[in-house]
């Protein structure tokens, strides 16, 4: 039940025209792969809603901005609208992280997520399908005990304001785009 994403979303097909960039991060606070991807222009917006809170997360001059830490277990899609401004922070917890050189990073998500907004609201998500994969055996024992640490982790960080990706996301943020504006 482990599916591979990548972080160009080549195959999307909701997005009509955009402009991507990749590179390779080493700083104290991280070390992989970064990705920025801009939806210039998109078939449709498409909005998420977690409780009574109603989110657009795709439209026309979005950005999505990802991280895929080195010999990582999560990998962290920072969502922006057309100004920059941040809307959600999603966080995928996967079996591993790499690198193709055809197709660039991608990842093989273990189906738990977190979502943190701005205000610092955290949610979790995907936790009964994780259950269900659980329990009809779609995952192996230990892609169970990685996913449900993993996820117990980021959580336990993010609350205690230590996942330090979530302070890094505006400076990331603004050296990718005036690469991508550049390029």
């Amino acid at each position: 039940m482990v599916t591979m994403k990548y972080g160009s979303r080549s195959d999307w097909k909701r997005i009509l025209e955009r402009r991507y960039i990749e590179s390779f991060v080493e700083e104290k606070s991280f070390k992989g792969h970064l990705t920025l991807l801009q939806m210039l222009k998109v078939t449709e917006p498409l909005h998420v809603t977690y409780g009574n809170t109603s989110l657009c997360i795709v439209d026309d001059g979005y950005y999505w901005m990802q991280y895929f830490p080195e010999k990582g277990h999560y990998s962290v899609t920072t969502m922006l609208d057309s100004e920059g401004h941040i809307i959600q922070w999603y966080i995928d917890i996967c079996l591993r992280v790499g690198y193709n050189p055809d197709k660039g990073p991608w990842l093989d998500d273990l189906i738990l997520d977190i979502v943190v907004l701005p205000d610092g609201q955290l949610i979790e998500l995907d936790v009964d399908e994780f259950m269900i994969a659980k329990s009809e055996n779609l995952l192996s024992e230990s892609e169970v005990e990685l996913a449900t640490h993993e996820f117990n982790r980021l959580i336990e960080e993010i609350s205690q304001q230590r996942f330090s990706l979530l302070t890094e996301t505006a400076r990331h943020f603004e050296e990718l785009k005036k690469k991508l504006t550049s390029s």
